[in-house]
């Protein structure tokens, strides 16, 4: 498949949300959808719905099937064990990680997160209505690290539940194994619950690897939450569906104990989806990370050679590169320059918590030629 063909025309005539966002002369690289065909096996499912009009509503409650795929897909991607009866199918991430939230903490218990982060990590405190601690990522020699001594000071009496986003999304991270450990030697010490936002998993590039952190030991299994998607490896976000794994019947009871309607409906698709991408789509997604890497590495060249002012530490994970701009010394945040002056839409820092004023977020998940087109308009913006 070449994932390089791709007709602008055709993508400004999508109906998602990247490419109607902005005006036609804005090119957009910011929310984190890929612009690559989907996988063969996934356009002849769909193709095949067409003929046979399989609309109908699905089986509910959890179906077999998907639990069952995504077992056997950690077991053979990851060598991670999952009983499929410790797996429940939401209609997506974010949702898992508010609904976890409300039934597994109390008002007054407050809930820790690492910044810069996905913004709806922020959004689901403050609207679970949950006081929030912050553990800043600090930069090392990876890139960004985690700063333990300072995420002991900040987990105190009241702190009940650490969010992570691992790979890390905006920063590229993927934990080491040595990382995950100590941060779950720390959850067990501190009796914490980890909510563990994993769905960049299949994302990781050659040199870095992903973990699973229920993997690591059963005494941090057993608090922790796992939830994942097909959706962003295998870019079917519009299809809803994702899972979570409760390391404990325990964690898993509570879960439920929010009415199965408040925690959302299954939808046909997104569940034949999911299963389809895991378990017949491994080619293309092959296919996929080796033009991701290559991406990867123009942005990182790119970047040294064409935008002074500009520094990233290429992302082991993701498709998502993470532009510090400070030295620029821009009157206005970089996102706004960028969209007003090279008229090229990025994610703007700021919105992924403290760390971010300065920085915006690009997201090369695209054809070489309007990759290239997009670092020119920032490099021609910057008098490059």
């Amino acid at each position: 498949m070449d994932f390089d063909r791709l007709d602008i025309v055709c993508l400004r005539a999508r109906r998602g949300e990247k490419w109607t966002t902005y005006p036609e002369d804005v090119l957009p690289a910011w929310v984190a959808d890929m612009d690559f065909p989907l996988a063969e096996p996934l356009q002849r499912y769909l193709d095949e719905l067409r003929q046979t009009q399989d609309l109908g509503y699905p089986v509910n409650p959890t179906p077999a099937a998907l639990p069952t795929v995504f077992a056997k897909r950690m077991q053979d991607r990851f060598g991670w064990s999952v009983d499929p009866e410790r797996v429940e199918v939401l209609t997506d991430v974010v949702q898992g990680l508010y609904a976890a939230l409300w039934t597994l903490s109390d008002p007054d218990q407050a809930a820790l997160v690492q910044t810069p982060v996905y913004p709806p990590f922020l959004s689901c405190v403050r609207e679970v209505g949950r006081p929030r601690r912050t553990n800043p990522l600090v930069r090392g020699e990876r890139g960004y690290e985690i700063d333990f001594d300072a995420l002991r000071a900040e987990v105190g009496a009241d702190t009940r539940t650490l969010l992570l986003c691992n790979p890390q999304n905006p920063t590229g991270r993927a934990f080491t194994r040595a990382e995950l450990a100590r941060l779950g030697e720390l959850a067990v010490d501190r009796n914490l619950l980890i909510l563990a936002d994993e769905i960049h998993g299949d994302l990781v590039f050659p040199g870095s690897e992903h973990v699973p952190i229920a993997s690591l030991d059963p005494e941090v299994a057993e608090r922790t939450i796992t939830f994942t998607s097909a959706s962003k490896a295998f870019n079917i976000a519009g299809l809803r569906c994702a899972v979570a794994h409760f390391g404990s019947e325990a964690l898993q009871s509570r879960f439920n104990s929010l009415p199965r309607h408040l925690r959302g409906g299954l939808g046909s698709l997104g569940l034949a989806a999911n299963a389809i991408a895991w378990s017949e789509c491994q080619p293309w997604l092959d296919e996929v990370l080796s033009v991701l890497d290559r991406n990867r590495r123009r942005v990182d060249e790119f970047v040294r050679e064409r935008l002074p002012g500009v520094r990233m530490t290429p992302p082991e994970a993701t498709y998502l590169a993470w532009l510090d701009c400070r030295e620029l010394e821009l009157e206005r945040e970089p996102y706004e320059f960028f969209l007003s002056e090279a008229r090229v839409a990025l994610s703007p820092g700021p919105s992924f918590g403290q760390g971010g004023r300065g920085f915006v977020r690009l997201n090369f998940a695209t054809g070489e030629a309007l990759l290239n087109e997009i670092l020119e308009r920032m490099a021609g913006a910057l008098g490059g």
